[in-house]
């Protein structure tokens, strides 16, 4: 039975939203015992029903679901670590439990200092044991389910030879399950299906199955154990937009660069796993939308001053749309401004170099400074983009790319970005060969990837831009 992710993150939030509302009544009435007599009230109904509770009763619990958002806790409703819960809770009761305190339990004026502490405990203490109590709960209940089969994850297994059988036997045969249901296989050319048991079917119809068989996940299990072959099947799958899980040696480019997971003895390599925090990745992705708003509006006055240089300077359209690879592989239109003759490629895809006749005079100003990149703000709140991530490539150069640099669809692993690792360290690419030298760059930045190494990247970038070193 396919596991419904909706249902069970509900039940997520109304745990954490009842355990909220409850600790926060008690909280009021230990309030009132120390500060309604100051304040007027002469019972503990009114104190409750006063306008300020009331409004703190409605508030503060979208506060903790809020807070609980930005922790990461509500990503991944399905894959629960017990102790990585405790973890996660611990420290966000902690930072509430510190804002709430701050904010608006120190305005009181109770008649002795020690309240202060009581009710700083009582907030901690209550807080932190109604909710993970809950959420111990639901996530027991839903480990159950999972170990015992009676839920699980719709899988599909890429390759149907000894390799995927014997994985696939070792899923099934497991005490407790581990939520893999392998639903069937794909036949991988070259490689004889040895499959008897569940339904086998061809790469050509891999679409119609993945949506026929709802599948949830992909794990990615060919016979042969040549890197390319692994690569070419990764790079027509990332597309679908779900986990990729993958059988590669210890010495594969893969497990140097991706982290991985073990189930019994064998080692399988989570390709798209993001190895940015659940956490950092709810701030950036606000931090990207807050920021590219106000760019937007703030830059506005420079947009304008562009876009008369532009049109003033050559005839065409001010902005120049072109087709990239985003995330997962899917493709979007990237704005910028126009740098160059508007009959510069003339359907031919062709890189820009240095002195590029191509280029015109404003144009050669806007690189330099980077300021073509700009409209890029509005793919951000489209999300298409980010402000840092590996730098999007047409389809034509990731073609050749992957030729020679199989790996290079592990950048699609997340948003592509204004700026990069690989453009502040290596700037501009002029041929295919540099594109897979600076591709190094970003390879280095998904395996470190954090809001630290972002913060890094926009300040390289900004110095950048006002020395002028974008070309």
């Amino acid at each position: 039975m396919k596991i419904n992710q909706r249902k069970q993150l509900i039940k997520y939030l109304s745990g954490d939203y009842i355990a909220a509302n409850v600790i926060w009544i008690l909280v009021n009435i230990y309030r009132y015992n120390y500060i309604a007599s100051s304040l007027g009230f002469d019972n503990l109904t009114d104190y409750l029903l006063s306008e300020k509770v009331l409004a703190g009763q409605v508030i503060i619990p979208f506060f903790w679901l809020l807070l609980y958002y930005f922790s990461g806790y509500y990503n991944s409703p399905m894959r629960k670590s017990r102790l990585l819960e405790l973890k996660k809770t611990l420290v966000s009761v902690e930072i509430g439990v510190l804002i709430v305190f701050f904010v608006i339990v120190i305005n009181d004026l109770p008649r002795d200092y020690h309240v202060y502490y009581k009710l700083l405990s009582i907030l901690f203490v209550g807080q932190f044991l109604f909710t993970y109590s809950i959420r111990a709960l639901i996530t027991q209940q839903l480990t159950k389910k999972i170990h015992s089969r009676q839920i699980g994850f719709n899988t599909l297994m890429i390759g149907a030879g000894e390799r995927a059988q014997k994985l696939a036997q070792k899923l099934d045969s497991m005490p407790q399950s581990l939520g893999y249901l392998i639903t069937g296989f794909i036949e991988i050319e070259k490689e004889p299906s040895v499959i008897k048991d569940k339904p086998v079917g061809r790469w050509d119809d891999i679409k119609n199955i993945i949506h026929e068989q709802d599948i949830e996940e992909i794990i990615v299990a060919p016979d042969s154990t040549d890197e390319k072959e692994l690569f070419r099947l990764l790079n027509g799958l990332y597309h679908y937009n779900l986990p990729i899980k993958a059988i590669a040696e210890e010495n594969s480019v893969l497990a140097r660069s991706v982290k991985m997971a073990t189930i019994y003895a064998t080692p399988m390599i989570e390709i798209t796993r993001d190895n940015m925090s659940e956490a950092e990745k709810n701030i950036k992705k606000a931090l990207d939308c807050i920021i590219a708003a106000g760019a937007l509006i703030l830059l506005s006055p420079l947009f304008a001053f562009i876009a008369w240089k532009i049109r003033r300077n050559s005839p065409g359209n001010i902005f120049y749309l072109q087709e990239r690879l985003g995330y997962r592989g899917k493709p979007f239109m990237m704005v910028k401004f126009r740098t160059m003759k508007t009959d510069a490629e003339n359907g031919t895809p062709l890189l820009s170099c240095e002195n590029d006749n191509r280029v015109t005079n404003i144009g050669r100003i806007l690189r330099k400074y980077r300021l073509d990149e700009l409209p890029q703000f509005w793919n951000i709140l489209k999300g298409e983009m980010s402000l840092v991530g590996p730098r999007p490539e047409r389809k034509f150069f990731a073609d050749q790319i992957v030729c020679k640099a199989p790996y290079f669809y592990q950048t699609l692993s997340v948003k592509p970005g204004i700026t990069s690792w690989g453009m502040v360290k290596y700037g501009y690419a002029n041929t295919v060969d540099k594109m897979i030298e600076r591709l190094q760059y970003d390879l280095i930045y998904l395996e470190n990837r954090s809001l630290g190494i972002d913060i890094k990247i926009l300040i390289y970038t900004i110095k950048t831009i006002l020395t002028g070193k974008g070309m």
